[in-house]
């Protein structure tokens, strides 16, 4: 049990919680004549690489619009629902699964940026598509990928990017730069009161960034802004959807009681900043080139993170409860399935639940997958695709001595039962 802060939980509950007369006066105002956003992002400006007369888009498929429906029918896309958000080996059925985040992201940032007069379904395509990179077990898993990649041939592994890789390369759907960038620049982990536009306005500098982000660590990354104001939303976003989410997934799950928490308000937390910092940051962002919020809302989710890292992250070791166990079998998956592509086994899943699958994709598109070029990002292509359940049943699969591993997945997931 902690101790409320009193003070802090006077504060969060004075704050605002529905815009100011003055604001809606001009909103509404604003929508009674007819108000466009000069600085939304319109579908006849949208980029792709390649000129296809089927991703032209029309009055009934926006361009954007286009960008949802590609990323709604990819492979990945399923496989949200069988990979961690933040809770691995945990028997509960009511915990938060990748899908359900990225479709928590995509309506609050539609919710906002319908506020502000922005395009929504850039905006929805954006936030389902940010995470269709991210590897099984969240981002314990993303680190260890990482661990290993780096270890052997100096690049990074983000889940962000990957995303990009996912959308881009992997199953060649020419969507739009906007979206793109809005995934490659999405990154939650970091927090930030004012989100400039980047300027970006082609492929030709996208792959540039793209590339310094293979070569550099987080503090690189980090420093990427989106190139509309859409992408910028959604970023945001992306923490409102999980800060509060993830206390209650933690209540939830047993490993925090309602009372844990500095400002007394459990799991009610995920409502009262979905309703704050939706409101604040509209008030502090309409009708500006930029989407910011106030300083008190800015500190107060900076509060709030180090909070969640200090009592649900690293406390009691959620991501990283099984680290040794889970860092073995990523090391020995990859050794295995590398060592498969350099003797050619085709026999291998490598081979027949990956390569082959992502060919047929690509060629409808008269495309290929060059696998062979770089055996590493091939083995990181297919791990960071799996499932958690494909991972730890093809683990075992694969190597008897981590029936370990599988044991402690049926467990928590009810398999058999």
């Amino acid at each position: 049990m902690t101790d409320v802060n009193s003070e802090l939980r006077e504060r969060l509950l004075s704050m605002p919680d529905e815009p100011s007369a003055e604001l809606l006066e001009r909103m509404k105002e604003n929508r009674a004549r007819g108000w466009v956003n000069p600085y939304r992002a319109s579908d006849d400006t949208a980029i792709r690489r390649d000129d296809r007369p089927g991703d032209e888009g029309n009055i009934l498929r926006p361009a954007y619009v286009r960008d949802v429906e590609k990323i709604l029918h990819l492979p990945a896309y399923n496989r949200y629902n069988g990979k961690t958000q933040v809770f691995s080996f945990r028997s509960n059925d009511d915990l938060s699964r990748r899908g359900l985040h990225v479709q928590l992201v995509a309506r609050i940032a539609r919710d906002i940026g319908s506020a502000l007069g922005l395009n929504c379904d850039l905006i929805e395509a954006i936030g389902l598509g940010h995470d269709l990179g991210h590897t099984p077990f969240g981002h314990a898993g993303e680190k260890h990928l990482n661990e290993i990649l780096f270890e052997r041939t100096g690049r990074s592994f983000f889940h962000n990017v990957h995303s990009v890789r996912v959308l881009d390369k992997l199953y060649g759907r020419n969507l739009s730069l906007q979206t793109l960038d809005g995934v490659l620049c999405h990154n939650g982990e970091y927090e930030q009161r004012i989100f400039e536009l980047s300027g970006l306005d082609s492929f030709e500098s996208f792959d540039e960034v793209v590339e310094n982000c293979y070569r550099n660590d987080f503090d690189y990354v980090k420093t990427l802004r989106p190139m509309t104001l859409e992408g910028c939303v959604v970023r945001i976003s992306d923490i409102i959807a999980y800060v509060g989410r993830d206390r209650q997934d933690a209540i939830e799950a047993g490993l925090l009681s309602e009372d844990a928490f500095d400002d007394g308000l459990g799991g009610g937390y995920n409502t009262w900043i979905l309703t704050h910092a939706s409101i604040d940051i509209v008030e502090h962002s309409y009708g500006k080139n930029r989407i910011e919020m106030s300083e008190e809302l800015f500190d107060e989710i900076a509060r709030a993170k180090r909070e969640n890292y200090t009592k649900i992250y690293s406390s009691g070791g959620v991501e990283e409860e099984h680290g040794d166990m889970m860092a073995q079998a990523f090391r020995r998956m990859y050794e295995h399935f590398y060592h498969d592509l350099e003797h050619g086994d085709e026999s291998s899943f490598i081979f027949r639940h990956h390569i082959a699958r992502i060919e047929k994709a690509l060629s409808y598109y008269d495309r290929t997958y060059d696998w062979q070029s770089d055996l590493d990002q091939t083995v990181v292509d297919y791990i960071a695709s799996m499932t958690d359940g494909y991972f730890t049943e093809l683990a075992t699969t694969l190597f008897d001595d981590l029936e370990f591993l599988q044991r402690t997945y049926i467990k928590a997931n009810h398999v058999g039962v």
